[in-house]
């Protein structure tokens, strides 16, 4: 075992890691609740019904992401998403036009100011999902809206609105008061839930004959598989090893050293996963909401479906985009250049300043390169599988992946919180999760 029995104890002898993870478990459980709050004026009945038998690929994958709640037609059935999709917006924006760029290098002022247009573009864009969900629930089946009409549509979008407002607000406060990051903690959440259903349905499966212990055994074989790469991969980096002259400042010296700068095989971490789901979720949602009614755009709706090869390398394509576009945000090989030459340092061989600079963005884009055909490959492995064995695997790659990342995130900080405070750690000093180098 990784974790020991005592590692764990110490975990509830520190007040503010007890109730960090309090706080945290406590705000799940309040989304969990919401996830089975029904929609007013919803026929659960023939809900149930349509969701067992007539559910499209699409529908059970955005489900998939709201941890039930879409299935339920529930008042958070919103979930993180217009959150998660007006993040998105504003990190292009960020990148794209002067005024939002000079703003995201004001500090800590510009970054409230960007959150700020980030919840007012939430707002919208849940109060227009709202009344999408809405109209799609009285086409989908006839006799789901109980009494359809002009006052469901108003009534369901602003409870839908509210609701995904709320889950974002949770996910705020568990960055405050919680532990780790709010918005993957709450898709962690929706995502894990689903776990125990998909293993009893795959242990039915043998017992009933319907699935051979052979793919039983390769199933969780794979999923295991998965996990183990994902946990090996993450914690690849590539280090930069940087030497610092010796220095004099007032009546001190400082002798020089060394040490290093970690660029991990994946920076960007779970974001690229759920940056295109959303963008590529968000636009078939509108069209299977809104036009529904046409033949013609069913058709085309059904090219870019869940599952089918048009959306799949559309996942690949932006998964990769998402990947380069994000470790820019995160890493400015310049102001890193420049941070490293004022403080004396300097790398072997290299000279300071923009040659470092370049250096730098050589080693971001050889390095992020397999990073992102990693996290694309994850996100369609399981699919291919899945097409030739005609069983679902365990879970979806890129759940899977999202679970792992968030669950060792955590770890991390519940390790490094431990440490800080003294203790022996969470993890075995054997068993602890160390970076490895990627040459």
């Amino acid at each position: 075992m990784l974790i020991s029995l005592s590692s764990f104890k110490n975990i509830f002898l520190i007040s503010d890691l007890r109730r960090k993870l309090s706080f945290t478990f406590g705000a799940l459980a309040v989304y969990r609740l919401g996830a089975h709050v029904p929609l007013p004026g919803i026929n659960t009945i023939i809900l149930k019904e349509f969701m067992s038998q007539g559910a499209s690929g699409f529908f059970k994958y955005m489900d998939l992401f709201s941890g039930g709640a879409l299935k339920n037609v529930a008042i958070f059935a919103l979930g993180i998403s217009p959150y998660i999709s007006a993040s998105i917006m504003i990190q292009i924006l960020t990148i794209t036009i002067p005024s939002f760029e000079a703003l995201a290098k004001e500090g800590d002022y510009g970054r409230r100011q960007l959150n700020q247009y980030t919840r007012y573009l939430a707002c919208g864009l849940s109060l227009m999902h709202g009344f999408g969900l809405a109209t799609m629930l009285e086409r989908m089946q006839e006799g789901l809206v109980i009494a359809p009409g002009w006052s469901f549509r108003i009534m369901s979008m602003l409870i839908l609105s509210i609701g995904s407002l709320f889950v974002m607000w949770l996910g705020e406060q568990i960055n405050v008061h919680g532990m780790g990051n709010g918005s993957s903690v709450i898709i962690f959440a929706g995502i894990v839930v689903g776990l125990p259903t998909a293993i009893i349905k795959l242990v039915g499966g043998v017992a009933t004959g319907q699935i051979g212990h052979f793919l039983f055994l390769f199933v969780i074989a794979f999923a295991l598989s998965l996990v183990g790469c994902i946990v090996f991969l993450e914690r690849g980096e590539r280090r930069i090893f940087i030497q610092y002259a010796k220095r004099v400042v007032g009546q001190k010296v400082f002798n020089g050293g060394s040490s290093y700068i970690p660029f991990k095989l994946n920076s960007a971490g779970v974001v690229p996963i759920i940056f295109s789901s959303a963008m590529l979720t968000m636009p078939l949602m509108f069209l299977k909401m809104m036009f529904s009614r046409f033949g013609s755009v069913n058709t085309f709706s059904e090219w870019f479906d869940y599952g089918t090869p048009l959306h799949t390398v559309l996942t690949v394509g932006l998964i990769i985009l998402f990947s380069y576009v994000y470790t820019s945000i995160i890493f400015n090989p310049v102001e890193l250049a420049e941070n490293i030459r004022k403080n004396g340092g300097y790398i072997l061989g290299i000279r300071p300043g923009k040659k470092t600079a370049e250096y730098f963005e050589y080693v971001l884009n050889r390095v992020g390169l397999p990073g992102a055909l990693y996290l694309a490959l994850l996100a369609v492995l399981p699919r291919i599988i899945q097409g030739f064995i005609s069983s679902p695997v365990l879970v979806d790659g890129m759940s899977l992946l999202i679970a792992v990342g968030v669950g060792l995130d955590m770890s991390s900080q519940i390790e490094a919180t431990l440490i800080d405070q003294s203790y022996s750690g969470f993890l075995l000093s054997g068993a602890r999760l160390r970076g490895r180098r990627v040459r």
